[in-house]
Order: structure tokens, then C-alpha cells, then sequence
């Protein structure tokens, strides 16, 4: 095999695209030099790698090998020059980090903020996803640590404990459900709702469970964050699902009340994953170790 690590690169921005010619853009190649680049590597595979159409390009089987060997192949390229990088004064290393909703509100902003402090030069790519989509970009090696609930697939991965982390649901005083009793996630789904934002992981989530049961959420309005959620169902504006964290930092007011749901997704825990802690860089196991503290 004749290429290196930029036709690799070369290689995922025309997938990531759809398109050779952005994809030479994005890799600062010209459109000859980049299609020269591809050609080169199905010549020395032999075998095509894209299918060329209309519309831009998919990758063949064989394409879809190579993406995945390519992406692992530039990760590992790129912990070794950070890894070599503690060497090079001012050189910065980078984690990324993905997470859900609650961890990202609730858990993370006070220990990320504590390891900046004590890191100068590490920094952190943080991003919210739903846990599913956490747990496959670490299988794919896309990120280098997770946290997600306990209830999703954490199979080929790495788990530690991270938090407990239960979903209650939040009524305002006087409603109808508010009686006392443990509440089925099918019974709040006549009621109306307060959400939040619908790119949210938890919100995401939510909509996932009802439509499993045959059914939709009644949002009547969203929020970008628990705050806003919690003040709109004290106000009456409708019921909510948030983490009980998100209750337990609050004052109590008697405005609403918290009442346990029956579902086991909702008595959840959240867990620290890698595809390998180990195999880590050493920075990115310092943050394991930081979080997992």
C-alpha cells in the first residue's frame, strides 16, 4: 500500500462531504491533485474505494473498511504527536469528551472547571449526544471518553461508575397525577409538557420512549435548561421529566412537586466509558481519573 497519512485525511473529508471536490477543499488540496491522490489508491489496492454518481460519491464495501481503519489509524497518529507534545513546551493536548444532557448540566461544568485550573495546557472538547450515539462514536473510535445512562449497550467498551443519576418526573401542586402514587411514563402522555431544547440528548431520549409505546410527547413549550423547565412547571405551564439532581440544587418550593416513575430506564445510573482506559493518552487518562474521583 503506497499512502500516507494525508491521503487518509484526503480520504474521510470526501466521504464526510459527499464530495471529492469539497473534500479537496477542506484537505487544502486542488481538485487534480486530490482526484490524483484517490486514483493512486485504488491503484494500489486494486480496487475501487468511491462510487462515482451525480450527486457526489459513496464509498464502495471496501471504501467503508478503509474508513473505519483510517479513522483509528489517524487517532492513533494523532495521540502520539500529542502524547510527544508534553515534550514541546506550549504544545497543547485535547480530550474529547461527549456526554448526555444531565452530566453535562448537572455533574460536569464544577470537575471540568477543577481540571482546567490544575492543566494549563490540556484542553477539553466537550459535546452533548444522546448516549447511544456516545457509545457507537467510542466504538468508532471518534472520542476518547463518554459518559452515558446504564441503560443503553455499553458492549466492546470500558465502564466506571461515574454517578447515580434517577429521571423524576415534576408535576405543579395540584395535579392531577400529583396523588402520591408511582407515576408510568404512559400515564403522563395525555398531559401536556414542558421540555427541552429538541436537539437536547434527554429530550431525544424522551421521544424515543413514548414512540416505543406507540405514542408522542405533548411539548407545549421548550427551555434551553432544567431552570427554565422547572420555573415554567412550577408556573403551571405543564409536567417534566429531569434529573432529580437538577431538583435536589434547588430551594424547595411548594409549587411543585417530584414523584418517582415506574419505569427502569428512569432509575439510572450514568458510567464513564472508553473503548480502552489504558490505551488511552496519558492526558486523557489523567481526565478519566479526574472524573472517575
Amino acid at each position: 500500500m503506497h499512502f500516507d497519512l494525508t491521503d487518509l485525511r484526503l480520504y474521510l473529508h470526501i466521504l464526510d462531504t459527499g464530495n471529492i471536490t469539497a473534500g479537496a477543499t477542506r484537505s487544502h488540496l486542488s481538485l487534480a491533485a486530490a482526484s490524483a491522490r484517490i486514483r493512486a489508491m485504488e491503484a494500489s489496492l486494486g480496487i475501487d474505494l468511491l462510487e462515482r454518481g451525480r450527486r457526489g460519491v459513496t464509498p464502495t464495501p471496501a471504501g467503508k473498511a478503509l474508513a473505519e481503519h483510517a479513522r483509528i489509524l489517524l487517532q492513533h497518529a494523532e495521540r502520539l504527536q500529542q502524547d510527544l507534545a508534553e515534550y514541546a513546551q506550549g504544545t497543547k493536548g485535547r480530550v474529547r469528551l461527549l456526554c448526555n444532557t444531565s452530566a453535562m448540566t448537572e455533574y460536569l461544568p464544577e470537575r471540568l472547571a477543577g481540571f482546567l485550573k490544575a492543566y494549563p495546557n490540556l484542553d477539553i472538547d466537550l459535546q452533548e449526544l444522546p448516549s447511544s450515539r456516545i457509545t457507537h462514536a467510542l466504538r468508532q473510535g471518534t472520542a476518547d471518553l463518554g459518559i452515558v445512562s446504564d441503560a443503553v449497550d455499553t458492549d466492546g467498551l470500558q465502564a466506571w461508575p461515574f454517578r447515580d443519576d434517577p429521571l423524576v418526573l415534576l408535576l405543579p401542586t395540584g395535579h392531577p397525577l400529583a396523588d402520591g402514587r408511582t407515576v408510568r411514563f404512559s400515564e403522563t402522555l395525555s398531559h401536556d409538557y414542558v421540555g427541552l431544547n429538541a436537539s437536547s440528548a434527554l429530550a431525544i431520549h424522551l421521544e424515543e420512549q413514548a414512540l416505543h409505546i406507540g405514542s408522542r410527547m405533548q411539548i407545549r413549550i421548550r427551555a434551553d435548561g432544567f431552570d427554565g423547565v422547572i420555573r415554567m412547571v412550577a408556573h403551571g405551564a405543564g409536567i417534566a421529566i429531569v434529573p432529580k439532581a437538577a431538583i435536589d440544587r434547588r430551594p424547595f418550593e411548594p409549587s411543585y412537586h417530584c414523584v418517582p416513575l415506574q419505569e427502569g430506564w428512569a432509575n439510572r445510573a450514568l458510567l464513564l466509558c472508553a473503548r480502552n482506559f489504558e490505551g488511552l493518552p496519558a492526558y486523557a487518562k489523567t481526565l478519566a481519573r479526574h472524573l472517575a474521583e
